[in-house]
């Protein structure tokens, strides 16, 4: 079925597993995310999270257990299958077109542009009402974002912050119920690391999306407002909490600053 749950369950993930050869990189991996929720992936490098967020999104065919999407097994279906379910991915190192500009980056991804029948396709006006719409969401995004301005920039000539956000505002562009954001904010400086997150949890709350993001700087996310955070540690799921106690837990601080974690 694609259609929400009676639980508000938006994402499900059970028992995923991830082997490469002899190397297990996900163990039987459990969570779950409700509509509206904004949840922090955590871990040191090297504990599963990009790979776990590979298998959602169908870049990797796990190797056992289940991903649901709205109670949709998508364990077996292509990423543009499993987006046309309402989830968009980002990646740790931006993929934007860079001949094109800013605005037109945005333009891309909107789900259903086309319409089946090629003859009417080709018969309708270039400035349609949906073409409209879409503009004006582009812009409207490009607001929220504070960088109106670069909207006619090519994308070459973005910063490595500004390009993080164009990334983040076209993922938006496709209307999704789940966004999955891989580091958004590495490699960004202090002030628009904030302002993206900032952002991040004002759109949730004034849209009910549910976020879910990696980030390996455990200290950062900390103080971001995220409503739970995933831990994860050597493939597996060390622990699920709210940031008070994810900062109080042991097992945590010993995962990410080994015996002088655990000394202090």
């Amino acid at each position: 079925m694609n259609s929400e749950s009676q639980d508000n369950t938006i994402l499900k993930v059970t028992n995923l597993r991830k082997e490469f050869g002899g190397l297990i990189a996900v163990k039987d991996v459990s969570f779950e995310i409700k509509k509206g929720e904004f949840i922090g992936l955590i871990g040191p490098n090297g504990c599963g999270k990009s790979t776990t967020f590979n298998c959602i999104s169908g870049l990797l065919n796990q190797t056992s257990g289940k991903v649901e999407i709205y109670g949709t097994d998508v364990s077996k279906m292509r990423p543009d299958q499993i987006h046309g379910l309402g989830m968009t991915r980002t990646f740790q190192h931006t993929r934007l077109w860079r001949k094109m500009t800013v605005l037109e980056n945005l333009l891309v991804p909107p789900r259903k542009q086309f319409s089946p029948n090629i003859l009417k396709s080709l018969l309708m006006p270039n400035k349609s009402k949906e073409e409209q719409e879409r503009l004006n969401q582009a812009y409207e995004i490009l607001d929220e974002l504070e960088v109106p301005h670069m909207a006619h920039n090519l994308a070459s000539e973005l910063s490595g912050g500004q390009s993080k956000l164009v990334d983040i505002g076209r993922s938006r562009m496709g209307s999704p119920n789940l966004l999955l954001l891989d580091e958004p904010v590495a490699g960004v400086a202090g002030p628009l690391a904030m302002k993206i997150f900032n952002n991040l949890r004002k759109t949730v709350n004034e849209t009910g999306i549910s976020v879910l993001i990696i980030e390996h700087n455990m200290d950062f996310i900390l103080r971001q407002g995220v409503d739970r955070i995933i831990v994860m540690n050597e493939g597996e799921v060390l622990m699920i909490g709210t940031p008070d106690e994810v900062k109080s837990n042991k097992a945590v601080i010993a995962a990410y600053l080994g015996a002088a974690g655990e000394e202090e």
